[in-house]
């Protein structure tokens, strides 16, 4: 089979899943919509601090994959067996890490602004999603060991199928069944630590079972930590956790500077943000499926193809980029009308809509670079691009454009001046990170192993 059909499909299965388990948060914020105005907030709020904890949690969790994958394509089975074993360590310390903000989430009120009368609720939705954590980077895990051998599918299966539980059980927990009032928003949370550590289980039978993970000989006794090894997965894990934790706090902070603009502009900025995405995933699942075989070339002894599979995964990227910026830009009018039954929401959300097609662009080809890049041991260079520019740039260029004005231009208070500013941050973003890749890829790789 090709690389480019490789690619694809590999990519297109991790896209399925993804797309299931964003429907999580899209299902709990319809269900908590109809519960109460206090509700929607309440979860909207708490998930937004829950996301940015969670994400570069789990973003130190997937760092580990051109790792593995490099172990499955030099054949080495067993060390790749042990290495996933001492990844347990890092969940484990990263469990302990999430688990801890999470429990006590008052200094996270505080610095968010959130309204006192809140708070009650939010860290008790909180304080339930901190015991989702630690099944949450396991079943993180048990995915990039999946990605890493080129078997994405079985979680993508439990993915989707969880979110035939998901749904129906968030609807129970929050309204209640018969005489039982039921739990209100904090049902919503109840119902992800139960789906959570049902994947996880059932991860855990599949690891058991199925012939496919044999090899790897995965249920041994646990070794005592080694701290070299743990020190390169660190060194590897935390610049990726805090690279994708930059790039989600930057739209948590942009909405947060909106908000002083009204409630037509933040509403249509969500419609734009949720949109953007949507979009992102087609470049996170094919930056996984290229790393993953740009991980295994490495591994078998033939950078060539690795670099190979990384300019197909780029190219695949471009050609995707431009499809799914065209019909947005050819559809947005009607994608906002569907959005919004408000006409202002919907002409200003249109107009959004256009800025996030040339986001988009920008954003596709970073996203492969970013995955790429961690083959090749590169993650502390991407974690000062997205510092640098999506917060400097982006974000606060946004600020000064909206609120205060750049130089000769005057200030102009509206949802437009923070998505100029990002996009303009992203593309710089993308050149940089394209010719870090292209550099990276001429030397040998830094073997972690």
């Amino acid at each position: 089979m090709s690389e480019l059909r490789i690619i694809l499909r590999h990519a297109g299965t991790v896209l399925i899943g993804q797309l299931a388990v964003m429907a999580f948060g899209v299902a709990d914020t319809v269900i908590a919509g109809r519960h109460s105005p206090q509700a929607l907030a309440t979860l909207s709020l708490a998930s937004s601090i829950y996301i940015s904890i969670y994400v570069a949690l789990n973003g130190l969790v997937q760092a580990l994959l051109p790792v593995w994958a490099e172990l499955h394509g030099a054949g080495r089975h067993t060390a790749l067996g042990r290495s996933v074993r001492q990844a347990l360590y890092v969940c484990a310390m990263a469990s302990v890490l999430g688990m801890t903000a999470l429990c006590w989430p008052d200094p996270w009120l505080a610095w968010t602004g959130v309204p006192p009368e809140l708070w009650p609720q939010v860290r008790q939705y909180l304080q339930v999603l901190a015991l989702a954590v630690a099944p949450s980077l396991l079943f993180r895990l048990y995915g990039t060991l999946n990605q890493s051998l080129g078997l994405p599918r079985l979680v993508t299966w439990l993915q989707a199928g969880a979110l035939l539980v998901k749904v129906p059980l968030s609807v129970v927990l929050t309204f209640g069944m018969g005489s039982w009032a039921g739990l209100g928003v904090v049902g919503c949370a109840w119902a992800t630590l139960a789906v959570n550590t049902l994947m996880l289980l059932t991860g855990l039978w599949l690891l058991r079972t199925q012939d496919i993970y044999r090899a790897y000989r995965l249920w041994q006794s646990m070794e005592a930590p080694d701290t070299a090894q743990l020190r390169r997965f660190l060194a590897l894990g935390i610049p990726a956790g805090l690279t994708i934790m930059v790039e989600v706090t930057s739209f948590t902070l942009m909405a947060l500077f909106i908000a002083r603009l009204g409630e037509v502009a933040l509403a249509s900025h969500q419609i734009a943000a949720s949109m953007a995405a949507v979009l992102y995933m087609v470049p996170l699942s094919l930056g996984i499926a290229t790393s993953a075989r740009a991980g295994y070339w490495m591994g078998a002894g033939h950078p060539m193809r690795a670099r190979r599979a990384v300019h197909t995964g780029l190219a695949i990227a471009a050609g995707m980029a431009v499809l799914c910026a065209g019909g947005l830009a050819l559809s947005r009018h009607a994608i906002a009308g569907a959005y919004a039954k408000d006409a202002a929401v919907a002409v200003a959300a249109a107009a959004w809509l256009g800025l996030v097609a040339w986001y988009h662009l920008a954003d596709a080809l970073q996203a492969v670079c970013v995955f790429a890049l961690r083959c090749w041991r590169v993650t502390f260079s991407p974690l000062l691009v997205y510092t640098a520019l999506l917060w400097g740039v982006g974000l606060y260029g946004g600020y000064l454009l909206a609120y205060q004005g750049v130089g000769s231009w005057s200030a102009s208070p509206s949802v437009r001046s923070f998505w100029l500013t990002s996009s303009v941050a992203l593309a710089v973003v993308s050149v940089l990170l394209l010719a870090r890749l292209e550099w990276a890829m001429r030397r040998p790789i830094q073997s972690s192993r």
